[in-house]
């Protein structure tokens, strides 16, 4: 079956990458072939969606903890637990080889740090772990939309963390209810920022590439990114 896809898509994208795909299709080459490009496609129109959930998630949480510990590098005296610190130390060494210029070497600040940290990082601030030292006394005004429990936000986030690192490694997302994963974005967006999430949805292509999908994989149209 695989002889059928293109040798330069074999070499150059591998076949174990593609070997996901043409199982998706039920062993159908060409049907493997548009839907590895329509996964493309649509990881790329949630790329925008995701970019503004992320910095909004990272710079509300870390303002709110700035003003909590009165300090910009609220880490250094705030409760986080061995893996947060960890995190922290590996993020804020990333930093200080990247500075480490031979002309112009500068300190690390801590933007540096909060810019390094990822977006698991983050949602992992709201784990259950967390709720006393961080959820209850601070981290709830972070989210001025929000009313709901702790946990119910934390599941979502850590599904939106997968489907973030996904997108980003360019893993297949193709199987997973991408509606809802949209819906999700734009709920918790608006917990945080109605503006943003207001301002997001005129750019935001999504919804057409979503609703073409069948027209992508029956090949009456072409797959664009």
């Amino acid at each position: 079956m695989t002889s059928r896809l293109p040798e330069w898509m074999l070499q150059d994208l591998s076949l174990p990458r593609l070997q996901r795909y043409i199982r998706a299709a039920h062993g159908d080459p060409r049907a493997a072939e548009r839907l590895y490009w329509w996964n493309v496609e649509v990881s790329a129109a949630l790329f925008g969606p995701l970019h503004c959930l992320e910095l909004a998630l990272r710079n509300a949480l870390h303002t709110a903890l700035v003003r909590h510990a009165d300090r910009p590098d609220w880490w250094t005296v705030e409760p986080l637990d061995e893996r947060g610190r960890k995190i922290v130390d590996e993020a804020r060494r990333s930093c200080e080889r990247r500075l480490r210029r031979p002309r112009r070497p500068r300190r690390v600040t801590p933007d540096d740090v909060v810019a390094e940290l990822t977006f698991g990082f983050w949602v992992s601030l709201l784990a259950s772990g967390y709720d006393r030292h961080f959820w209850v006394p601070v981290l709830h005004a972070a989210f001025p939309g929000y009313r709901g429990r702790r946990d119910d936000l934390y599941r979502d986030l850590s599904s939106l963390v997968l489907l973030r690192n996904r997108v980003m490694h360019h893993e297949p997302v193709h199987h997973r209810h991408l509606a809802a994963d949209h819906d999700s974005i734009y709920r918790v967006l608006g917990y945080l920022s109605p503006e943003l999430a207001k301002e997001a949805q005129t750019m935001d292509r999504f919804p057409d590439v979503l609703a073409d999908r069948s027209a992508v994989l029956r090949g009456t149209r072409l797959p664009r990114f």
